[in-house]
């Protein structure tokens, strides 16, 4: 159900041609739930499905880029805008901008490996960068580093039980009897993309069931327990981040 300004808005009269496949099926998915989705007013509403389309957009891109899915103990950056840490962590480095560095992992994917928690840090700071005022966010992210969920106090990631997925959700597909010699493989975050299809940084854009079915194939060779999806969803306060909004919510074909 989804209130705006405290009003029960009608989903099919929010719904547009002018919104992307994506936002209509945002709106479809927050009008079925019983879960209720408050928003301060009309533009804050738009803010939040364009936020949820740019994390979408930036999942879409960074499987394009070609970066790499690694463990801590190999990663690497382009350090011209990272400092790469002892704990595979990706450090900015002082003179540059964050919105700089955030997008030259997009650019320039080649140079970069990193495993699937940081790989979902660095989507929201991209969809932040595509959604807030610039200058704000290079203001507000200068102390920027990048590992497994650590993210900047500005950057407020949230994960509660539930199962009210929504396109631009994180979620976790959960793999009990992983290969003990592959740990990273006990279970992977991924994008709900919507129309059915997530993207999952080293197994790529798939359906859950292929995702599941990559994971289920690093199982202990003895296994007798599927992967699964977790009960639980990953995302931005998008409450929050509406304070730096630019007021330009564009849509992404």
């Amino acid at each position: 159900m989804i209130f705006i300004g405290n009003n029960l808005a009608s989903g099919n009269q929010l719904k547009s041609t002018t919104l992307t496949a994506e936002e209509n099926e945002i709106i479809d998915r927050m009008n079925q739930y019983q879960e209720k989705y408050f928003f301060l007013n009309e533009d804050h509403f738009q803010f939040v499905l364009h936020l949820r389309s740019a994390i979408i957009h930036a999942s879409r891109s960074l499987f394009n880029s070609k970066a790499k899915f690694t463990t801590f103990e190999t990663s690497h950056c382009n350090e011209r805008y990272w400092r790469l840490t002892n704990q595979g962590g990706f450090k900015l480095r002082e003179g540059i901008r964050p919105s700089d560095a955030i997008n030259d992992i997009f650019q320039n994917g080649v140079l970069y490996g990193f495993e699937c928690a940081t790989a979902m840090v660095i989507i929201y700071y991209k969809a932040v960068l595509d959604s807030i005022n610039f200058e704000q966010f290079n203001r507000i992210y200068l102390g920027m580093y990048l590992r497994d969920w650590q993210s900047d106090d500005d950057l407020p990631i949230y994960t509660r039980r539930g199962n009210d997925y929504l396109p631009g959700d994180c979620l976790y597909f959960n793999n009990p009897q992983f290969n003990p010699k592959t740990p990273q493989w006990r279970g992977e975050n991924a994008i709900d993309l919507g129309n059915k299809l997530f993207f999952a940084h080293g197994i790529g854009i798939k359906p859950a069931e292929g995702i599941l079915e990559a994971l289920n194939k690093r199982r202990n060779p003895h296994a007798t327990e599927s992967a699964y999806l977790l009960s639980q969803v990953t995302r931005l306060d998008d409450y929050y981040l509406y304070q730096f909004a630019s007021g330009a919510h564009k849509r992404y074909k």
